[in-house]
């Protein structure tokens, strides 16, 4: 570099113009401007950066293809930014789900590709399923915005496809109590599922956070229960404890006497069978949820009530709360919800319709004159 690029500039700092190369899609040489640098040396330091990061620039902003941005650029960027679990998760649609874009200019996806796409993947998937690829999709060309290599979204500009209103499953208080009449303690093995079941029926927890409790995270005294990790769990040898997806999922919620009590009794036979510090755990290791998902399933059979999932065991507790009149910020504060809409948008519905007893509530209150 010589030093005609680096000129004083009227205000008394030094600036440059610089030239990257030429791009490879449109022919336009690739020019850049920086100014404001207290002194000549700065401004160098910054030419040669520049300059040195432009051959990059000037090869890779163009003609790349779907299937390499996502390869090379997406997935790095995404790895980083998500929990494991969520990276793991997605891996799989990331590579199965876009080969129709694959050998595609990112430049060259049009709005029309996309509807295309999309009327396939509903025809083949579940509509849940289709949403999430799709927005996906529009995350990748979201970052491909941001790095300058499109200017428009074409998921965005086709739109999400509509999912229909998912019925929420879960067990009344009368058919749970027919579950844990079918429970006993007279394996260890049946203790551990009795506690289970009542456990996340009482409080709502996740499944990821109640197996990732540890008993220093129960205080029996005070019947408390502070939810500060989640379970990610691959297999015995191979899981981890995250932070919470929010800071309103860091609470400490109160259990009732008899829960607490139970917790107890099972504190003591666990002692005797094996060393945990893990609450739910048959030998020192975390559950893993097909276990789980295994002992729901099973009592509804035994106790020949419809099935649900695991997660539905938390629905269980808000319908629950629910029917004893509960605030709904008490159970979103209990559930660990990001704000009230998240609740009410899930479980608004479950609320009885009062609107009646409202307007007789409203009635007599203003003093009207008589009709003369």
């Amino acid at each position: 570099m010589t030093n005609e690029n680096i000129k004083l500039q009227k205000d008394g700092t030094f600036g440059f113009r610089v030239s990257l190369g030429f791009d490879r899609f449109t022919g336009k040489r690739i020019k850049k401007r920086r100014s404001g640098f207290r002194t000549k040396r700065e401004a160098k330091a910054a030419y040669n950066q520049l300059l040195a990061q432009g051959s990059s620039v000037a090869t890779t902003n163009s003609n790349i293809t779907f299937e390499e941005f996502v390869e090379t650029i997406f997935k790095p960027w995404y790895k980083a930014r998500v929990k494991p679990q969520t990276y793991d998760n997605r891996l799989k649609m990331l590579d199965h789900r876009f080969r129709y874009f694959h050998k595609l200019n990112m430049q060259e996806i049009t709005a029309l590709d996309v509807q295309r796409w999309q009327v396939r993947l509903i025809a083949e998937h579940k509509p849940t399923y289709a949403r999430a690829v799709h927005i996906i999709l529009s995350v990748i060309f979201d970052r491909a915005i941001n790095l300058d290599l499109i200017t428009k979204n074409p998921a965005r500009m086709v739109g999400m496809s509509r999912t229909p209103q998912k019925k929420i499953e879960f067990w009344t208080k009368e058919e749970f109590q027919r579950v844990m009449n079918c429970t006993s303690k007279a394996q260890y093995s049946d203790h551990l599922a009795e506690i289970m079941l009542l456990f996340l029926f009482m409080t709502g927890l996740r499944s990821g956070e109640a197996r990732a409790l540890k008993w220093e995270d129960v205080n029996l005294k005070k019947s408390t229960v502070t939810v500060n990790k989640t379970l990610y769990y691959r297999n015995a040898n191979d899981y981890e404890l995250n932070a919470p997806k929010t800071v309103s999922g860091f609470r400490t919620i109160k259990i009732d006497p008899q829960t607490n009590e139970k917790l107890l009794e099972w504190y003591e036979d666990q002692k005797l069978m094996a060393h945990s510090e893990f609450v739910f755990s048959f030998d020192g290791v975390p559950m893993p949820v097909k276990n789980l998902s295994d002992i729901v399933k099973g009592y509804a059979e035994k106790a020949n009530v419809h099935p649900i999932t695991v997660h539905g065991l938390r629905h269980s507790h808000v319908s629950l709360l629910i029917s004893l009149g509960e605030n709904p910020l008490v159970i979103r504060d209990r559930l660990g919800h990001k704000d009230i809409n998240t609740t009410l948008g899930t479980y608004g519905h479950l609320y009885p319709n009062t609107d009646t007893e409202v307007a007789n509530k409203l009635s007599g209150l203003i003093a009207l004159q008589p009709q003369i």
